[in-house]
């Protein structure tokens, strides 16, 4: 039995070393939450409509730090405040808020349903003080 253990807590320090040497080497770590989440927003990149309305979301230049850039059109271009990703608990969110006539404030919580490719969440509409449930598929 005590030899048993011996030969399992050798093997032990043998994997530790190895794999620790290994991510030494190469520079690299498995890929954590974050790099996933930068790796998945880069892919929302594009034209989005809305599917009730036709009004188009345009997303780029995705940044690890969250940022990115939108640009909202309904069908003229309507002012973008403030635009931000997050990835958290597996889930890819968005943030976009309004700033124009007529969008003192608006705006759209949404996270991205890769099964349906689908962006989905809700649209604060400010001026009436309403919120509604809202999709967008991704547009030509």
């Amino acid at each position: 039995m005590k030899i048993l253990r011996s030969v399992i807590a050798a093997c032990a320090v043998v994997f530790f070393v190895c794999f620790t040497s290994f991510t030494a080497i190469t520079g690299q770590e498995q890929p954590g939450q974050e790099s996933r989440g930068f790796a998945a927003a880069k892919q929302l990149e594009g034209r989005w409509v809305r599917e009730e309305g036709g009004y188009m979301l345009v997303l780029q230049d995705f940044k690890a730090d969250g940022s990115m850039k939108a640009f909202y059109f309904n069908p003229r271009e309507i002012n973008v405040h403030e635009a931000n990703w997050k990835f958290e608990d597996e889930r890819l969110i968005l943030y976009v808020e309004l700033r124009d006539v007529n969008y003192p404030g608006s705006n759209y919580s949404l996270m991205y349903r890769a099964s349906k490719d689908v962006l989905w969440g809700s649209y604060y509409q400010a001026v009436q003080k309403q919120t509604l449930d809202v999709n967008f598929v991704r547009g030509e």
